[in-house]
């Protein structure tokens, strides 16, 4: 069988938690880490191409991505849009 590259386009935060690149997409509640921004991206790249193919040898491709939000318009799948990723400030009560 013959594997082919695809090309996909996701949302993806990168974040920094102590010393690691955390890189996070909401469209498939996927996530990994590295050391460096670029490495955190390379090794997103392979978690997301892992994801895609593990499911699709298992039929669940279709199954997963509706119940992450997906929708399939005109035989093609479609993520969930993030409308706004901004910091918020809450007020909330704090017991003590």
């Amino acid at each position: 069988m013959k594997k082919l590259k695809m090309s996909i386009s996701l949302p993806v935060s990168v974040f920094k938690e102590g010393k690691d690149y955390i890189a996070f997409t909401p469209a498939l509640d996927l996530s990994t880490s590295a050391l460096t921004y670029e490495k955190a991206k390379e090794r997103f790249s392979e978690a997301v191409g892992i994801f895609l193919e593990e499911t699709t040898k298992q039929g669940t491709l279709g199954e997963n991505l509706k119940n992450l939000g997906w929708s399939k318009i005109q035989k093609k799948w479609t993520p969930p849009i993030t409308i706004s990723q901004n910091v918020e400030s809450f007020k909330v009560p704090v017991f003590v």
